[in-house]
């Protein structure tokens, strides 16, 4: 494995950091005050391709890796964690699925608009009393002709109001049943869809997150993503690359929060120096870059077996489960090293501590990461 960065990878890298630096640093605090998603942000990161990074580029994408993904997610998040969460569901989650299980026809139709970030993408698998326990979801779909029928709420969805396109799991068999859900497609402005409420979050306030809310709302069969009975099957494959987007999320929070405390250190003097040169400060540096490294290693490792088409299912859970708990700990610690300044919205690393929990979380809780660990070391 060679995890020595390409010219490409770094090229993109440096697209993203130039970007978040001019558009995403100067508004993040009002966007994050005010929870506004700001829409036409995206659409610009569009032009740039970070809207359609591993989309190839027939269907309008930049057609680029997972390394190169890794990057923009991590460049981003080192500015903003909300931005970046939203640059990963679109990317990982709407795009990735329609990419992976769409038909032909299907990716010519809508692709385009998501890789060029014409269209926002939402993917709606979570409800309100199954986060973890999708196999006995509420929100059905009854086929009728050559139709189908969504009724039902999901719940925790990013873009859930602002998506134009989004693909939703719902069920289409018996509660617990084997093979019981099923993948749709359903436009923005499709009767009997609507939004709910937005939810008031602790961090990644300007990533948007609500319900959809489904009331006989009809689409064609021409919008079922493979088989019946395979969506959540699809979706644990989705979600083996969506942990990816979020362990290199939480890899981009932890880095800006430990580059902020390491600055801040070397500024800050006590007792006529700077408390960088303090044991208790310069220790806790040393535990946050070894963290960051570590985590980073196993996440090179996820992209790189991804790139090669290999099983990433346990290495991709490690890497979730490990970042999170690493931007956790790097984003209290970044907090402690500012000290009282750590604690008010002057400087970033409440920010960041705000943001980081939300890794731990989303898409699978570091406890149902264990479970996947396990299952799959117990498998040989």
């Amino acid at each position: 494995m060679n995890f020595q960065h390409s010219e490409i990878t770094e090229q993109v890298a440096q697209t993203a950091r130039d970007f978040a630096n001019q558009y995403i640093r100067p508004k993040i605090m009002d966007w994050d005050e005010s929870q506004e998603f700001p829409v036409d942000l995206f659409h610009e990161m569009g032009k740039l391709g970070l809207m359609g990074v591993l989309v190839p580029e027939q269907y309008g994408g930049a057609g680029l890796s997972y390394f190169e993904y890794k990057a923009v997610i991590e460049e981003i998040s080192k500015v903003c964690g909300s931005i970046g969460l939203s640059v990963a569901a679109h990317n990982s989650l709407c795009t990735g699925h329609l990419l992976a299980f769409g038909t032909e026809e299907q990716k010519q139709q809508w692709l385009h608009k998501l890789a060029t970030g014409e269209w926002i993408g939402a993917w709606a698998l979570t409800e309100a009393n199954t986060g973890s326990d999708a196999g006995n979801m509420k929100c059905t779909a009854v086929r009728d002709g050559d139709d189908w029928v969504l009724n039902g709420t999901k719940n925790w969805i990013t873009h859930g109001r602002s998506g134009d396109i989004a693909v939703v799991i719902c069920r289409t068999g018996e509660p617990r049943a084997k093979d019981n859900s099923t993948a749709f497609i359903v436009l923005k402005g499709t009767p009997g869809f609507g939004a709910g409420k937005k939810e008031n979050k602790l961090g990644m306030r300007a990533s948007e997150t609500a319900e959809m809310i489904f009331d006989n709302c009809r689409i064609p069969d021409a919008n079922r993503l493979g088989k019946v009975g395979d969506g959540f099957k699809q979706a644990m494959k989705i979600l083996d690359g969506g942990r990816i987007s979020i362990a290199s999320l939480a890899l981009g929070i932890a880095k800006g929060a430990y580059e902020a405390a390491k600055k801040y250190s070397k500024e800050r003097y006590q007792f006529d120096q700077p408390i960088s040169n303090f044991q208790g400060i310069s220790f806790k540096l040393a535990d946050m870059a070894t963290e960051i490294a570590a985590a980073e290693l196993l996440i090179l490792q996820a992209c790189d077996l991804k790139n090669r088409g290999e099983s990433v299912t346990k290495i991709s859970a490690m890497a979730k489960y490990y970042a999170s708990e690493v931007s956790v700990r790097v984003a209290n610690d970044a907090v402690q090293v500012f000290g009282g300044y750590g604690y008010t919205k002057d400087f970033p690393v409440e920010k960041f501590y705000r943001d980081a929990k939300l890794c731990t979380i989303g898409e699978g809780t570091s406890e149902i990461q264990k479970l996947v660990i396990s299952r799959e070391l117990l498998k040989s």
